[in-house]
């Protein structure tokens, strides 16, 4: 049998295998709570046949809030987390819960203040004035992560991740291209990790022993004038001394490099119908200079594995789980000879939730994905959805995925995956 199928223990959790569903943005929280669209969708990939599904992207506290539709952590959601965690673990799968913090990439309207970042400035997306957080705010963030995972633990929950990559509050505060301050929380590596480190100490004291902590931080940001690999060795050096069980190697910047986190076409046809219209100013903009702020970086299998084994080689002896482009059984079992005892998949269990039953099945069996990213164009405004079960897509949207899949289907060709 393959290694992919056979049980792995990280921290106090022994998952059924080597399979995890990344922590990709589901938007599937109206009123920043868990609903029965969310209920479904992680049960569903449970049955599935998945080692651990994660629920993406939850605020630690009400500043880190990003989107009207994304989970809120606090007290009064528990009980419903707890269902969640009770039905996945029926199937056979463990929960894990992705905690974070947007920093500057957020809006008042959302977050409920002038949005929080390492340094001051303008956050276009919003569009905003950023606000750059003073000593007081950091330690209630801080706080706000040691709070969360302990809720995380009290709603059943067998492991969380902590975000630290793609441009977010402990990203902004790592990366130099987001970080200008002048104070020990800015200037060297080793200062710039000051902000990580003390979430992290907090993390670890509410969590160690009790749930496998995964911290999810990037192999580089993407673009010049951010973090390269060197330095992103050294951070994860640094969590592994600070106690995380397992690091997720992922990349990108939402902010400056989105495309290299998902790679592909941006969506800017799915990004401008999904909007409201409340937004006809962010509407006008994505359709004008979309494609100019996001170019498309062509999608390839397994496209931050070459990053990911500089990180293995500098540290045999951390846990880390490799996620991107894992399309196919014959990709996954390379993950795994590769030395990643673990790998996290997106979309390919977005498209289908037996993804993983299949590829128990059948060692040939490829995910029928297309990645024209047309569920990521609608996340930002809706729930994330396949183009092939969204039952809200027109048919100039359909006419506009059929026509990036063609663009997919020849660039798969070149590559040999055809």
């Amino acid at each position: 049998m393959s290694g992919l199928f056979t049980p792995y223990k990280i921290g106090p959790t022994e998952l059924r295998n080597r399979t995890i569903r990344s922590a990709a943005f589901e938007g599937m929280c109206p009123g920043n709570a868990p609903s029965k669209e969310l209920f479904d969708y992680h049960t569903a990939v449970a049955r599935g046949g998945i080692g651990m599904t994660t629920v993406a992207y939850a605020a630690v506290c009400q500043s880190g809030l990003s989107f009207e539709s994304q989970l809120w952590m606090r007290k009064e959601i528990v009980p419903e987390l707890k269902k969640l965690t009770d039905a996945i673990h029926a199937e056979g799968a463990k929960a894990s819960i992705q905690l974070g913090h947007c920093g500057n990439m957020s809006h008042k309207r959302i977050c409920g203040c002038t949005p929080l970042g390492a340094s001051r400035g303008f956050n276009l997306y919003s569009p905003t004035f950023v606000h750059k957080m003073n000593h007081k705010e950091i330690d209630e963030v801080v706080e706000a992560y040691g709070n969360a995972v302990r809720l995380a633990i009290e709603a059943g929950f067998d492991a969380v991740e902590i975000h630290a990559g793609h441009g977010y509050l402990i990203s902004q505060f790592l990366s130099p291209y987001t970080n200008h301050r002048r104070d020990e929380y800015g200037g060297s590596l080793d200062n710039r990790m000051r902000f990580m480190r003390r979430c992290m100490e907090a993390v670890v004291e509410a969590g160690k022993g009790k749930v496998a902590i995964f911290v999810k931080m990037n192999t580089r940001d993407g673009f010049r004038g951010g973090m390269e690999v060197e330095d992103c060795i050294k951070v994860a050096k640094e969590l592994q001394r600070i106690g995380a069980d397992a690091i997720v190697l992922s990349g990108g910047f939402v902010s400056r490099a989105p495309m290299y986190v998902m790679r592909g076409q941006f969506p800017v046809r799915a990004m401008v119908h999904y909007m409201p219209l409340r937004q006809w100013w962010l509407k006008i903009g994505v359709l004008l200079g979309g494609r100019i702020v996001s170019p498309s970086i062509p999608f390839k299998r397994l496209f931050f594995l070459e990053d990911a084994l500089k990180f293995r080689e500098a540290m045999p002896d951390m846990t880390f789980v490799y996620v991107g482009g894992v399309t196919t059984r014959k990709d996954a079992d390379k993950v795994i000879d590769s030395g990643f005892p673990l790998l996290q998949m997106g979309r390919a269990v977005l498209e289908d939730t037996d993804f993983v039953n299949k590829m128990m099945a059948d060692e040939n069996h490829c995910s029928a994905c297309e990645h024209s990213n047309f569920c990521i164009g609608r996340m930002y405004s809706l729930s994330m959805a396949c183009h092939k079960t969204c039952k809200d897509i027109t048919p100039s949207l359909e006419k506009n995925v059929r026509k990036i899949n063609r663009q997919n289907d020849r660039a798969e060709r070149k590559l040999g995956y055809k």
